[in-house]
């Protein structure tokens, strides 16, 4: 049978274990990442991934998702914690918290599993430090229906509680993988002759409009790190340089953006 308690007291082990999964050392050591709120994990449920732990705002309103989800908790034989508003505030550090959170088993993030023709479009972030942006790219990835996001070299956590939280959710539906940039490469260009992936850069050197350019599928958009950009050896490594115009004082767009934007124009040009 499925465990149930409620928690009153700030001092519960369970409250520290929780909170502690809110700094990278813990997460890495539990293998475990917080997520919060109804609709971020009804995501979850409906791509096939169950909170291993539910921790509930007692006094909540009734809502048939929280029910399903509760079901489905139970089903897998997962934990249900009843606890206060205050105490689950105490535990995602956020002022005014969703009713409910989650904990989750962190995914396999192994480029060997991806599929590089299961979509024709995916992201790719190099050294990216932001956690907003990371949660940012995910949704775009969603929207676009992207294959993923791949994270090259060293990158913000993914299952920080920020990221998730900025994904919307699409920590859920996007395939996720951590590589060095050479075993990226490699793997990228292994495919059967006329099936590797190409790989289109957001730069400034030697750079075509983004609105003319051949891009094709499967096609990987590489954004590089938000105040250093692209490595020049990085962006010479790429079948494609492209260039976004910039008609004010900016002379770039946040990193996120312009994945979001070089991910539509592509999407617009596979589609035609």
């Amino acid at each position: 049978m499925p465990h149930r308690r409620t928690i009153t007291g700030f001092s519960n082990p369970t409250v520290k274990y929780l909170r502690s999964l809110r700094d990278k050392k813990h997460r890495k050591r539990e293998r475990k990442f917080l997520a919060e709120g109804l609709r971020l994990l009804t995501d979850a449920r409906e791509t096939g991934r169950v909170p291993e732990m539910l921790v509930m705002a007692a006094g909540r309103e009734p809502h048939p998702l929280l029910t399903a989800l509760e079901a489905e908790v139970e089903r897998a034989g997962g934990e249900i914690v009843e606890t206060s508003a205050d105490i689950l505030s105490k535990i995602t550090g956020k002022a005014n918290p969703q009713a409910v959170a989650g904990v989750f088993a962190e995914f396999d993030t192994a480029l060997a599993d991806l599929d590089r023709n299961a979509a024709p479009i995916w992201l790719v972030a190099q050294a990216l430090r932001d956690p907003g942006n990371l949660g940012t790219m995910l949704r775009t990835g969603d929207a676009v229906g992207a294959g993923g996001l791949i994270l090259i070299d060293d990158s913000a956590d993914p299952f920080s509680v920020e990221a998730v939280r900025a994904s919307m959710g699409a920590i859920f539906t996007q395939k996720l993988a951590l590589a060095r940039w050479d075993e990226f490469l490699l793997w990228l260009r292994a495919g059967p002759e006329g099936q590797s992936g190409q790989l289109v850069a957001a730069s400034l050197r030697d750079a075509i409009g983004y609105r003319e350019a051949p891009y094709r599928a499967p096609c990987f958009i590489l954004v590089g790190n938000e105040s250093q950009g692209l490595p020049e050896a990085y962006e010479a490594a790429c079948d494609l340089r492209v260039t976004m115009p910039m008609r004010g004082r900016a002379d770039s767009l946040n990193a996120a953006v312009a994945a979001a934007v070089l991910a539509y124009e592509v999407l617009a040009h596979l589609e035609r």
